[in-house]
């Protein structure tokens, strides 16, 4: 049921969600346990990194669904053993029917592993990634009110494809910022709101 202040959906379980997350088992509890809470390493931010490049275009629950056969096929997204993937590689991903299977988002990756491994000399991805959070986050009261871009994105896709990275344009960069605490665009009213410990609720 919707809630009479705000358009979260009130769980069976007595918890406010987002309609996104209301219904399929799968994206509940991805929200409940992972979507917002930080991630500060760089094999987790590169994980993130990879499979937002491989949503674009497609629904997050398909990429959840297929994560434990992405983590196979990418070595666990190992920043290093990726980077060193040869065109037999790439040819091994491509028959691979358990992940998405798009050559331009499969090099991408392997691109953005070497680009990783570079940026360890700045300080590593996750520093650099977290160097673009904002003084503010979003408070949306509504689906509506959840932008899809913000300056930062904007700026981070730039820095990124700077140093080499490919498949981050500022709308998936945004995505990214959203799923690993950068900011909180859960709705007010969620249960979620707040619970980051990046920001206050």
């Amino acid at each position: 049921m919707m809630t009479t202040d705000s358009p979260v959906v009130l769980g069976e379980d007595g918890l406010a969600r987002p309609p996104w997350a209301a219904a399929d088992p799968l994206l509940r509890d991805y929200y409940d346990t992972e979507w917002g809470l930080p991630i500060r390493d760089e094999r987790g931010l590169f994980e993130r990194l990879s499979l937002e490049a491989f949503q674009s275009g497609l629904s997050w629950a398909t990429i959840l669904r297929k994560r434990p056969a992405f983590r196979a096929a990418f070595d666990n997204f190992d920043p290093d053993v990726v980077a060193a993937y040869g065109e037999s590689d790439v040819q091994r991903l491509m028959g691979d029917a358990g992940i998405v299977r798009n050559l331009a988002k499969i090099r991408a990756t392997i691109t953005n592993a070497a680009a990783t491994v570079r940026l360890r000399e700045q300080g590593g991805l996750a520093e650099f990634i977290w160097s673009f959070q904002p003084d503010r986050t979003p408070e949306p009261r509504t689906p509506d009110e959840i932008p899809t871009t913000s300056p930062e994105s904007l700026a981070l896709a730039k820095a990124l494809r700077r140093e080499g990275f490919a498949f981050v344009g500022p709308t998936t960069m945004f995505a990214l910022m959203e799923a690993v605490g950068i900011v909180d665009t859960h709705l007010v009213g969620s249960h979620r709101r707040g619970t980051s410990g990046v920001w206050a609720s």
